[in-house]
């Protein structure tokens, strides 16, 4: 549980080192980074994403927009999931009665970053979770926090966990989009998200490689 901004635990020296050995032999170099300085300082060392950065300002966010760094943010599941499922975690490590209470503000600080960060258009804002055990199979909630409570275009959340996620993992030739040539990687909601997020929490359709995996009558056509 992260309770406040650490300071670098890497050298400015470290990450130039270490990101741009990956950037030469074509790797990725995703940055587990809270604080507003690891993140600017990873962004100029040419590594790829930051993952969490829940106390990133906005001259990071500007650095990180200039850089083409892409930004994962968890800000619907992965501290919820903790607090629903607090005796499960509870008495582990630093899972206290202080580290959920820094949970509950944390829900907070994380959706005020994440609001500052719509406000950078060129940030290249991708989807993930950091899903815990309990939050298995419930990765849509990410969408309804982010449009629903942050204020997100539907679109724009969709598309970060589509074609440019894909694109961040260097996928985008094979996943991420419906066009030929690409894995046939398709769900069908009952609902148009666009109109209404939670219909992502109704998933009527999956097709995974071409294959069907999931076929079943939308509700509110099937009463029909």
């Amino acid at each position: 549980v992260i309770t406040r901004p650490h300071p670098l635990e890497w050298s400015v020296e470290q990450l130039q080192a270490a990101c741009g050995e990956a950037k030469a032999l074509g790797r990725r170099s995703p940055v587990h980074a809270h604080s507003a300085e690891s993140a600017k300082q990873a962004a100029l060392a040419g590594c790829s994403s930051i993952e969490h950065g829940a106390y990133v300002d906005d001259e990071a966010f500007s650095v990180m927009e200039a850089r083409g760094t892409y930004y994962d943010p968890n800000i619907g599941l992965v501290l919820q999931n903790y607090l629903q499922n607090k005796p499960a975690f509870y008495g582990a490590g630093n899972y206290t009665d202080e580290g959920f209470a820094f949970m509950e503000k944390g829900v907070t600080i994380v959706l005020e970053t994440f609001k500052k960060a719509l406000r950078h258009k060129k940030l290249k804002i991708i989807y993930g979770t950091d899903a815990t055990a309990g939050a298995n199979g419930r990765n849509y909630e990410e969408f309804i926090v982010r449009v629903r409570d942050g204020g997100q275009a539907p679109m724009d959340a969709i598309v970060g966990a589509t074609s440019l996620a894909a694109e961040s993992l260097g996928l985008e030739g094979r996943i991420g989009s419906i066009a030929p040539g690409l894995e046939a990687d398709i769900i069908a909601t009952d609902g148009d998200p666009l109109k209404d997020i939670t219909a992502v929490r109704h998933v009527v359709f999956v097709m995974k490689g071409g294959q069907v995996f999931k076929n079943v009558s939308p509700a509110r056509t099937a009463t029909h």
